[in-house]
């Protein structure tokens, strides 16, 4: 392990992991990750940002458009941020979705989607929905892509889309990904120790606020039991010591079963969501970058803008 890594991985399981444990009241969740995020992460010189809305069937979703210096035509990057449903903003992921625009030439939206205990289950869901409605009509088409919370609302998402019989993206994406809120997979229990962000006992109360009393077996908050037949190229990418790396991998292998190609990229010892710490370790460049590749080969560039 690189000195590095395990420098992040040791400050995160002690100060990150126990703040999140202790941490019960989702309002200092969302101001202590924010001002962290505007501290730690910072976007390529000349990257633009942009406060917008976007507006389908009378509902208005906030969100915060991200271009690096040069893009080119081709799709629209919808992110959708991670956080456990009850923190997190665009702005905390924007340095993040800035490299990745420069790193793919293409503009980047993040809605900013309504949140738990203010707003439960489906909320979010149909926030989700609403921005991907808002962008159907980009001319270069649409890929999405989260993390953690964020992944399995863009893998929910997708199979929405496709049940709908709606204009399907060109691809979706997603870091660490919750896709199933039932936390009955072997590594939510295996790995409790082994994750050095997420406890498992606050993952689960964050999403009880979510919730609430919703099946969690619900496609729309558990992608793992949803139909994904016929939908367009998936990529994972999920560290090896995290609990939620058989989220991942279990709806890989359904995705698999289902006729969809899916690329899983299982990590060493990083740790949730490590391509946020681009700044700092070459690991997560290099995931950006591996993802980045995958982006292109969806829609090669043909021009600038």
């Amino acid at each position: 392990m690189s000195l590095r890594k395990h420098l992040i991985n040791l400050h995160l399981r002690l100060f990150e992991k126990p703040h999140l444990a202790r941490c019960k009241d989702p309002s200092k969740l969302r101001a202590s990750f924010d001002t962290k995020a505007k501290w730690l992460f910072h976007p390529p010189r000349g990257s633009r940002f942009e406060n917008s809305a976007l507006n389908h069937g009378g509902a208005d979703v906030p969100a915060l458009w991200v271009r690096a210096r040069n893009t080119r035509e081709g799709p629209v990057i919808l992110y959708l941020h991670g956080g456990g449903y009850v923190y997190g903003s665009p702005k905390s992921y924007s340095a993040m979705l800035a490299q990745l625009s420069a790193k793919t030439g293409l503009p980047a939206c993040l809605p900013d989607y309504r949140l738990a205990p203010e707003h439960a289950f489906p909320a979010a869901f149909e926030d989700a929905l609403t921005g991907y409605m808002a962008l159907s009509d980009h001319p270069g088409g649409v890929v999405i892509g989260g993390d953690s919370a964020g992944g399995g609302l863009a893998l929910a998402l997708l199979a929405k889309i496709i049940a709908l019989g709606l204009p399907k993206p060109k691809g979706t994406f997603a870091f660490s990904p919750l896709t199933d809120m039932t936390f009955s997979s072997d590594s939510f229990a295996d790995n409790a120790r082994s994750d050095v962000v997420l406890p498992a006992q606050g993952a689960g109360e964050m999403v009880a606020m979510y919730l609430r009393d919703a099946d969690p077996r619900d496609p729309r908050a558990s992608p793992l039991f949803a139909d994904f037949t016929g939908a367009p190229p998936v990529w994972l990418a999920v560290g090896d010591t995290e609990i939620l790396l058989d989220d991942s991998r279990n709806i890989a292998t359904v995705m698999h079963n289902q006729g969809v190609e899916v690329t899983l990229l299982e990590a060493r010892n990083l740790s949730h969501v490590w391509p946020l710490f681009h700044g700092y370790l070459p690991e997560s460049r290099q995931t950006l970058d591996t993802l980045a590749q995958w982006i292109k080969a969806l829609s090669p560039p043909t021009g600038g803008n």
